[in-house]
């Protein structure tokens, strides 16, 4: 008797869902919006993956996790082992698990997704990073003897903490250096307590200290002491400062009282706490009306926040449509959900203020569409005499921002792009000059954590081989 063809798996396209804070619910609290995965329900989100012998969703993955591997292991109950194939090549799952783009990167590339029902690779990965944290069964990976060298980091951000964790674990002494009182970059003082708590994050720089990381607070590499001055002291450096220069429009009355740029107003209710003032001393002002100028994922942390602290009304002003939003569509539906207006195809020319110099409008232009630019998106262009007043007492402005200038300023050799960034290989993530590295928002831009932990990878590879004269 012939031997008879395994039977294929029939396709599953009911993608479940997270569940989540009702909107009336979270509008009132800072506590995380989505809830997480059941176990139940990750094992059947799971048993979804067609197990492909040329997985395309690795490919996706800056970070290159063995996805169809972790996802295999969840299937057969062993979730030990799920999230220790995970930590093969990324530290940081609770956090890559809640705020990275998978709809863009790994699920963009699986094969489900051209039946519009990829598997839910991020919510999978977070399940069993939080898995983990409540089994307290937080492995420690095998170490690599000393080697005696040292490698000094700047900037305890995802790009940072990824090449300590990668080098210590290859036999480095490795110290960190911080300039904000608390680590974790920007997805401390950034990203809002309700996308992503800062136990979480606490959590992931924990273990990498307990891996042996030594970590500074309250050095501000260029002024406590320059690039240089460390290179006395150390073999090689890794510099993930971030870009911490926000950009504003230079329009008219961008000088105001009222007037914030997003890294202010995050960095004020995030890493100072303002949202929970007078417990912890910094005030934030709570307006009636307040406009977020942007479209992106810090424009959504920005508006929904001020939602959180009792604005009565919040718009996004966003000059394109909102087909063009750059935001992740999750973002764009829970903000929407929480009563966010959004004012398209709107640009902001002149902000407005009262005899005390405070904002009261903003005077904008209504815009229409044209061919598509350089970005791939239609370019907004503004209609002539649309010009129409709006009443707003607070202004975020969300544009964007540059690469923070300070250690380019202060480091004598590299070779800094037009726009700031310090100018590295994008094979070894190596600079100008030969025991510099560098990665993340100081090289890109603001870019994603994914993207930063992906430069982190490449730079500790880099430096390894440098260290033990591999090159």
């Amino acid at each position: 008797m012939a031997d008879e063809k395994p039977e294929k798996k029939k396709l599953d396209l009911s993608r479940r869902a997270m569940p989540k804070q009702n909107p009336w619910e979270r509008i009132k609290n800072f506590d995380e919006v989505a809830l997480g995965y059941l176990t139940r329900t990750a094992v059947e989100e799971a048993s979804r993956c067609l197990q492909c012998k040329k997985p395309l969703c690795n490919q996706g993955c800056p970070v290159g996790i063995d996805i169809g591997g972790f996802i295999k292991c969840i299937v057969d109950g062993d979730y030990a082992s799920a999230i220790r194939k995970i930590k093969e090549t990324n530290a940081l799952p609770a956090i890559c698990g809640r705020v990275c783009p998978q709809e863009e990167q790994c699920e963009k590339t699986c094969v489900l997704a051209k039946k519009e029902a990829p598997i839910a690779i991020g919510r999978l990965e977070r399940f069993l990073a939080d898995w983990e944290a409540a089994e307290g069964k937080i492995e420690v990976p095998p170490m690599a003897p000393k080697t005696g060298k040292k490698v000094a980091i700047v900037g305890a951000g995802p790009a940072g903490v990824t090449v300590a964790n990668d080098l210590i674990i290859l036999g480095h002494d490795v110290t960190i250096f911080e300039a904000l009182h608390e680590c974790g970059g920007v997805l401390i003082y950034g990203i809002p307590e309700f996308r992503l708590p800062k136990a979480i994050v606490n959590r992931e720089v924990e273990y990498v200290k307990s891996l042996g990381v030594k970590i500074y607070t309250d050095f501000v590499v260029g002024k406590t002491k320059t690039v240089d001055r460390l290179l006395e002291e150390f073999d090689a450096i890794f510099v993930g400062s971030g870009a911490g220069l926000p950009w504003f429009m230079e329009i008219p009355g961008e000088n105001l009282n009222g007037v914030y740029s997003a890294n202010e107003y995050l960095t004020r209710v995030n890493l100072m706490k303002g949202f929970r003032f007078p417990e912890f001393k910094t005030p934030v002002k709570r307006p009636c009306r307040v406009a977020v100028v942007g479209g992106g994922n810090v424009a959504m942390d920005s508006a929904r926040t001020a939602v959180r602290l009792g604005a009565d009304e919040v718009h996004l002003v966003y000059r394109r449509s909102k087909a063009e939003l750059p935001a992740r569509a999750e973002e764009v539906e829970n903000a929407e959900e929480e009563g966010v207006i959004l004012d398209i195809l709107t640009l902001p020319v002149r902000l407005i203020g009262d005899e005390n110099r405070w904002v009261r409008e903003i005077e904008c232009l209504k815009m229409e569409l044209g061919e598509p630019d350089a970005s791939g998106r239609r370019k907004p262009i503004p209609i002539e005499g649309s010009n129409f007043r709006v009443a707003f007492d607070a202004v975020v402005m969300a544009i964007g921002n540059s690469p923070n200038p300070l250690i380019p300023m202060t480091t004598p050799g590299l070779e800094i792009s037009k726009k700031g960034g310090i100018v590295t290989n994008p094979e070894t993530a190596r600079s100008s000059r030969p025991n510099i590295w560098a990665g993340g928002d100081i090289v890109r831009g603001a870019a994603t954590v994914i993207s930063a932990m992906g430069d982190g990878k490449i730079a500790a590879a880099s430096m390894h081989k440098y260290l033990m004269n591999q090159e």
